[in-house]
């Protein structure tokens, strides 16, 4: 064969052979070029979509003002009585002892708190403070030892100096103290500055546990541990109080810090009764109860 004939040969081949490369060249880059699409190589990674937090804008609708009160007639004191200002707007809560020997004159005539509270119990008590302090109420809870015990585990005791005597506790230094040790000191019968004394006590202890407190476990438990103390309690307290007031509440302890404070009362001690400072009185709506 010529070498004419032989170099058209070869052409005839090397066309096609070099078309179906090309062809195969096309469709393999295009299949791995849908595999890289496909498996998002290359592409541009945008950030994930935030979820949103599940919060709740607190108004002054949520204010709530509560009188505590401890009840235990086996101790050698009077009932213990705190009152809780609660503003979940502000993050900011206030507890003020009042002694159980505080006096007033309520409709001319002279009354105690202590009377009041034995003649109607809790709702007395209530009528006299709101009387007395010039500031409604919203709500009572009455504990026993027992309800008040397991209020104090829940928020997991508290870290406070004690300065007096009693069984099982450290004189002199700040110290962890666990429920039954709560109990015992906020109901200590031999303050220097009598039930005064102890009123502010319970109060600062009050305060100083919330504030030390896990405030997003508070939060996160707190409806069951809600329907733990209601049952444990006598309270006017009720599950629409929870739906209406708890997601504020839970708010407050989640996103709040230093929550709390304890107010001294100021007054003065008359022989064995307690008399409110009008001044002290005077100021309290001002500063705490602006929007009733």
């Amino acid at each position: 064969m010529s070498e004419k004939k032989k170099a058209k040969k070869s052409g005839r081949i090397a066309v096609p052979f070099l078309v179906t490369i090309f062809v195969g060249l096309i469709i393999i880059g295009g299949f791995a070029l849908w595999l890289w699409n496909y498996l998002d190589y290359g592409k541009e990674k945008k950030p994930p979509v935030p979820t949103a937090r599940n919060t709740y804008t607190a108004t002054k609708e949520d204010n709530h003002t509560v009188l505590f009160i401890l009840n235990e007639p086996d101790k050698d004191c009077s009932s213990t009585f705190v009152l809780m200002r609660s503003l979940p707007m502000k993050k900011k809560m206030l507890f003020i002892g009042i002694p159980t020997n505080t006096i007033s004159v309520i409709d001319g005539e002279q009354q105690s708190l202590s009377g009041s509270y034995e003649r109607g119990d809790a709702p007395a008590a209530v009528a006299f403070v709101q009387e007395a302090l010039g500031v409604s109420i919203d709500r009572y809870m009455k504990f026993d030892s027992d309800s008040f015990k397991k209020l104090c585990d829940i928020f997991g005791g508290v870290t406070y100096p004690v300065d007096v005597d009693i069984a099982g506790i450290r004189k002199g230094q700040a110290q962890q103290l666990n429920s039954v040790q709560i109990e015992n000191f906020i109901t200590y019968p031999l303050f220097k500055d009598g039930e005064s004394e102890r009123a502010f006590i319970a109060a600062s202890v009050i305060s100083s546990m919330i504030n030390q407190t896990d405030g997003e476990r508070i939060a996160d438990s707190f409806d069951r541990n809600f329907d733990i103390i209601i049952n444990m309690t006598t309270s006017d307290i009720t599950s629409v109080d929870k739906k209406n007031r708890g997601p504020a509440i839970k708010d407050m302890f989640r996103y709040g810090s230093s929550l709390s404070i304890a107010m001294l009362m100021d007054g003065t001690i008359s022989e064995k009764d307690f008399i409110p400072s009008s001044s002290f009185i005077e100021n309290l709506p001002d500063q705490y109860f602006e929007d009733q």
